[in-house]
């Protein structure tokens, strides 16, 4: 997994985006699937800032573009990558970011800042571990965990 503060950081954001969408390439054509130049400019786009977006944000993109002004381009698209594992739906915020470690399953807690919007995904399995005691606890079955933090990020901490 990338460095979860790497989004936060200074850091070479070209080899980053470059190294996403090289294995977005790879893991949509193991998995039997086709990265179109719709899906593939949507991940770009999510990407570009690790930011998170609304479908309509990423719609607005698309379609100044030239890839259509209707909404289900964006969603399904989206819908794609998220389904592969190429994207994450940000619940809190009702948007999208681009998964920063494809290659393996995993439920990150994602550290939003509240200023920025930029976006950090962090290993949660031990928060998602002891949501899921506690609620054994009491007899309830967890089927599904999205562990969502704000705050600031270490520059927007700075400016502040």
């Amino acid at each position: 997994m990338t460095d979860p503060a790497t989004p936060f950081q200074a850091h070479d954001h070209h080899a980053c985006t470059h190294a996403a969408l090289i294995e977005a390439e790879r893991l949509a054509k193991a998995r039997g699937a086709r990265l179109t130049p719709v899906r593939r400019r949507t991940l770009e786009i999510l990407l570009e800032s690790h930011r998170a977006m609304g479908a309509y944000d990423v719609l607005d993109r698309l379609a100044a573009e030239g890839y259509g002004r209707q909404p289900p381009v964006a969603y399904r698209a989206l819908e794609f990558l998220v389904e592969h594992g190429l994207a994450h739906r940000i619940q809190l915020l009702n948007a999208f970011a681009a998964c920063m470690d494809p290659a393996h399953a995993h439920q990150p807690a994602f550290l939003i800042c509240r200023s920025c919007n930029r976006i950090a995904e962090a290993p949660a399995e031990t928060v998602r571990d002891a949501l899921q005691s506690a609620a054994a606890g009491t007899g309830f079955a967890v089927e599904r965990i999205s562990v969502e933090a704000t705050g600031l990020c270490p520059a927007c901490q700075e400016a502040a």
